[in-house]
């Protein structure tokens, strides 16, 4: 993959998920049916009633490392189908991943001697907990705020931590990076089964979507919430 190009609206979205697979995982998020053939991203947003630029936007920010969005894009994009998106993606996390992740550790944990099994469960149970505080914050602080803002009625604000991710991001990768090195330091080698391998494998996957989710909120969300205080300040 070419690190200094960018998605555009006249490729094939087939073209897009061959280049970056995981971005198959975020089409339902948008409410994107397979079979979209040879058509091109603007055409299947265009099936779709979705914002072209917002589409890539997102896609851009998600495969590209050095990908960052200018204050200009922010300003000049669709952020009508952003906290849709935001809601969706955290409905996928914690109803469909996570929990099938959490029935394999559990699954995996019942084959182990009891003070393995133990240790495992209650750590994946704890980072569980972690996202899922993170993610009420967001819905119940940060989102309502957004909203506010777009409909030009948010208050003043005198506390803005709820506005900071940096600390809650980093703990939660930290945490999915200590449970796979219980899984390969203090597991027995007798555990490490097909079904360790895959449960290894799916907290891999979703630790490098989870840390995408992360880049989209802090190159996205915040500067599209900064910009909309600027206008409500400006207006006032």
């Amino acid at each position: 993959m070419n690190e200094h190009a960018v998605f555009s609206a006249k490729m094939r979205l087939s073209d897009l998920i061959a280049a970056n697979h995981n971005l198959i995982l975020m089409l339902p998020r948008f409410g994107i049916s397979l079979g979209f053939g040879d058509k091109s991203v603007q055409e299947v947003c265009k099936d779709y009633h979705l914002p072209v630029d917002f589409f890539t936007l997102i896609c851009n920010v998600y495969t590209f490392e050095h990908y960052q969005p200018s204050s200009q894009e922010i300003r000049q994009t669709d952020m009508s189908p952003l906290l849709p998106y935001l809601k969706a993606s955290h409905h996928y996390y914690l109803q469909e991943r996570l929990e099938h992740i959490d029935n394999h550790v559990h699954l995996l944990a019942a084959s182990l001697e009891d003070k393995f099994g133990r240790v495992l469960c209650q750590f994946f149970d704890d980072y569980i907990s972690e996202v899922r505080e993170h993610f009420s914050k967001e819905e119940t602080e940060t989102f309502p705020y957004l909203e506010a803002l777009q409909q030009g009625s948010a208050p003043m604000l005198s506390d803005r931590s709820f506005l900071s991710y940096d600390e809650a991001h980093e703990s939660i990768k930290d945490t999915l990076n200590d449970l796979t090195q219980i899984i390969f330091k203090y597991l027995p080698a007798k555990a490490f089964s097909n079904d360790a391998v895959d449960l290894v494998f799916d907290i891999f996957q979703i630790s490098n979507d989870l840390e995408k989710h992360a880049l989209i909120e802090e190159k996205i969300l915040l500067p599209y919430i900064e910009y909309l205080e600027q206008n409500t300040a400006q207006a006032q």
